[in-house]
């Protein structure tokens, strides 16, 4: 897939969203990937995962054998990585503010794992992420995520395979473009302001 049938995908689901958006970085911009509105479809999150899955090293490919996601928005993304290379799904969540392992989840001791994103932006949930999976006795040896809207600038802390890159604008919120501050603003993530 070229990033602009990625894209078309996003489109199609209608999650390529243009306004003014506060994400849970708390940055703000003028584009939003909605990748629940893009996984929503199980047929779609099985094909752009197992696209996302066939760019993996064969590294990744031979040595994990878990796939760990950060809660809400990688644990479809994680459960379709995770089919895609037949191996565990599982998820962290922040019960008190900080990613964890629960449910009954474990990890053995050096297990190999991937951490799967839908987005990353600054890198900051993955990073909280891959720190709990290693609290948890994982071994983080690489991430996945749909979308780098970094551009490949974000860093996780392991090697990153996006499914696509963009370079999405980002601003502080006391640095927007006049254009921009003129609109309001929507936070559609899945965690609070």
């Amino acid at each position: 897939m070229t990033d602009e049938e990625v894209l078309a995908e996003f489109r199609a689901a209608d999650a390529l969203l243009e306004g003014h958006f506060i994400l849970s970085s708390g940055l703000r911009s003028p584009t939003y990937l909605q990748c629940a509105r893009v996984l929503m479809d199980p047929r779609r999150a099985a094909r752009l995962c197992a696209e996302l899955a066939s760019r993996l090293t064969p590294a990744v490919h031979a040595g994990v054998t878990a796939v760990v996601s950060p809660a809400m928005g990688g644990v479809i993304a994680g459960y379709e990585m995770a089919r895609a290379l037949g191996v565990e799904a599982m998820f962290v969540e922040r019960p008190t503010g900080q990613f964890e392992l629960r449910r009954g989840f474990t990890l053995e001791p050096g297990q190999k794992v991937l951490m799967m994103e839908d987005v990353v932006t600054t890198g900051l949930s993955s990073r909280e992420a891959i720190a709990a999976i290693e609290a948890a006795g994982g071994r983080v040896i690489a991430a996945a995520c749909l979308v780098d809207r970094s551009n490949g600038k974000a860093d996780v802390g392991v090697p990153l395979t996006a499914l696509v890159r963009l370079d999405v604008p980002t601003y502080a919120a006391d640095a927007l473009p006049p254009a921009l501050a003129a609109l309001p603003a929507i936070k559609p993530g899945s965690r609070a302001a």
